[in-house]
């Protein structure tokens, strides 16, 4: 099976070479990278120069945010599975493609994602927090479940039937696709209990001031997809980050005074 790999970036100088290695480096031969620019006016298309031989398709132009760059690259993907890595994190090892190809030929499914480190911006070896998921279960979405999009990989025919993001949202298309690909499609799907990747803390959709914003698109996700939801689901929804913190915490408060 042939993996197409995306990435999307814009004056991303400082990480991006993190990212297209980590593609790179993977023990799955048969992957499609392909990266698409904002046309960056740092020195980021001349990093992505130096990898040019190994990168597929590379196009560098102006768009109208990271979901419609997302979308052109998802286009332009001829793979049988397509993922999308953002500029900033990376995969956790050399062997992540290969096992979430492994997991689709078990399953025969068309979705497959994992588990996900939160990671410092300026140490990478530092985990800030987890984000470990299961197995998906109907109406999970409006419990406050849903997988972390860096790991969702999708069979390139599911785009083709059922849509890309929807770039009418700034903070949330990455929750609205999958939130219609597993709920209301009811697409097969497979969990892989594995650490995938790496997101330094600090990305767009981690920003405080856009927390408002995003779950004013995260409720609006239910109602074009015809799906009812609590009033009160942003609260839900951060139960278990909260949660997760207060486990990091305490974990690390051991830790120090462990002899």
């Amino acid at each position: 099976m042939k993996v197409s790999i995306i990435t999307v970036c814009y004056n991303s100088q400082k990480y991006i070479r993190d990212a297209i290695e980590s593609v790179l480096n993977q023990d799955y031969e048969n992957i499609e990278y392909i990266i698409i620019d904002g046309n960056s006016t740092d020195s980021t298309k001349s990093i992505i120069a130096a990898y040019s031989d190994r990168i597929a398709k590379f196009v560098s132009e102006p768009d109208r945010g990271i979901y419609d760059a997302m979308n052109k690259g998802i286009s332009l993907a001829t793979g049988d599975i397509v993922a999308t890595l953002n500029s900033d994190d990376m995969y956790v090892d050399n062997s992540v493609v290969s096992k979430v190809v492994e997991k689709f030929l078990e399953t025969g499914c068309d979705i497959v994602y994992g588990n996900l480190n939160f990671v410092k911006e300026d140490d990478t070896d530092i985990i800030v927090r987890t984000w470990i998921t299961k197995s998906y279960e109907p109406n999970s979405f409006a419990k406050g479940w849903h997988p972390p999009h860096p790991t969702f990989f999708v069979k390139n025919d599911v785009y083709k039937k059922y849509g890309l993001f929807n770039i009418r949202y700034t903070y949330a298309a990455d929750f609205e696709l999958m939130l219609r690909f597993l709920e209301k499609y009811k697409l097969s799907n497979a969990y892989l209990d594995k650490f995938m990747v790496n997101m330094r803390v600090g990305g767009a959709s981690g920003v405080f001031s856009s927390f408002i914003s995003r779950n004013k698109e995260v409720v609006d996700s239910f109602k074009i997809n015809n799906m009812n939801v609590s009033f009160i689901y942003p609260i839900i929804r951060l139960v278990p980050k909260i949660w997760n913190r207060i486990k990091i915490l305490l974990k690390n408060f051991w830790c120090h005074f462990q002899f």
